[in-house]
């Protein structure tokens, strides 16, 4: 056991390395330069100004500061070596010059971790069970109306749901029962702590739907056809022979089998649910990680768009790692070997 999680550590190392190496190569390749952009809104601004000036001081500046004036490789190993050795990611260039993306990274993260924590309770809590009936009513008519509706469900663009949210549920809208964006309360004081409670959750309804709503749809299918798998197995039949009833049946013995599917799902649900937060953070205002990648990528921020990918990477090899522990609650048969 101990060797195993030797060797899995080492190759989540090597496959973060990979990982963060080709993300810089792509960041480094992409045509244009970045800082040119940030200093002058585009190419041709920055280099009608440069010849006015008659060089490039700020710009270089900030090249050398960002090591792109040194090879690829190069700038690449002297940011991990910073990484590695002091824990520093390097400073915003554009999004908030010269604060530690670490500080940004952690002012926005207990938002999108909140949001994305509950979505997946959410989406395990109501997924799994109705994935367990379907099998049961196999071929009736629940079955495929729930089919056909976990299908439309799961087809529906996230835009296109929260925008229609918000049309429908929020303030200004038809039925005005939520707020319209942001995450939190205004002014606190006026309200007892109950309050308080109520009002943040009330506005963390929509994103989470928004958030869980495919993986809902998605999670359903894959429960309803493990259990499936299962229930025609000879030991079920056995066991409904031996006069157990369908409760027992069901739960304690063909569950608990089909939950290795589910927790295979569980390795790419939770980084899949981060990266789908973009989208849902800029519709409904949530100041999380999603607005932060957007405000990143869009000004084209090297320092945090690295620490975002290394954030990212980390996320998606730790739900990996923690699916294959779970395999060990579910499955007694399986045994982590080398």
């Amino acid at each position: 056991m101990t060797e195993y999680l030797i060797k899995r550590a080492v190759l989540a190392v090597f496959t973060l390395f990979i990982i963060l190496f080709v993300s810089y190569s792509l960041l480094r390749l992409a045509p244009g330069d970045p800082t040119r952009s940030n200093l002058f809104g585009n190419d041709t601004a920055g280099m009608a100004v440069d010849s006015e000036k008659g060089g490039l001081s700020g710009n270089q500046a900030l090249r050398e500061k960002l090591n792109l004036d040194k090879p690829l490789a190069v700038g690449f190993f002297l940011w991990l070596k910073e990484v590695v050795c002091r824990g520093d990611f390097g400073e915003s260039a554009t999004v908030d010059p010269g604060r530690p993306v670490t500080d940004l990274i952690a002012e926005r993260l207990p938002v999108t971790l909140l949001l994305n924590v509950m979505a997946v309770a959410l989406t395990y809590l109501l997924a799994v069970p109705l994935g367990v009936m379907t099998a049961e009513r196999a071929g009736s008519f629940f079955d495929k109306a729930v089919e056909f509706g976990l299908f439309v469900l799961y087809s529906l663009p996230v835009m296109w749901v929260g925008l229609l949210l918000q049309a429908f549920l929020c303030d200004g809208g038809v039925y005005e029962l939520f707020p319209l964006k942001g995450i939190g309360v205004e002014h606190p004081e006026r309200y007892s702590i109950w309050q308080v409670q109520w009002l943040y959750l009330k506005s963390c309804i929509l994103p989470v739907c928004c958030l869980s709503y495919g993986a809902f749809a998605s999670l359903s299918r894959y429960a309803r056809s493990g259990m499936l798998e299962v229930i025609g197995s000879d030991y079920i039949r056995t066991a409904r022979a031996k006069g157990l009833d369908n409760m027992t049946v069901v739960w304690k013995h063909a569950f608990r089998n089909a939950l290795v599917t589910m927790v295979t799902l569980f390795g790419g649900l939770l980084p899949g649910l981060v990266a789908g937060s973009v989208i849902v953070e800029y519709i409904f205002n949530i100041p999380g990680m999603g607005t932060l990648s957007l405000l990143a990528l869009s000004s084209r921020d090297y320092p945090l768009q690295m620490a975002l990918f290394a954030f990212s990477g980390a996320l998606t090899l730790a739900g990996i790692f923690i699916a294959d522990m779970l395999y060990l609650a579910v499955d007694p048969r399986i045994r982590l070997k080398d």
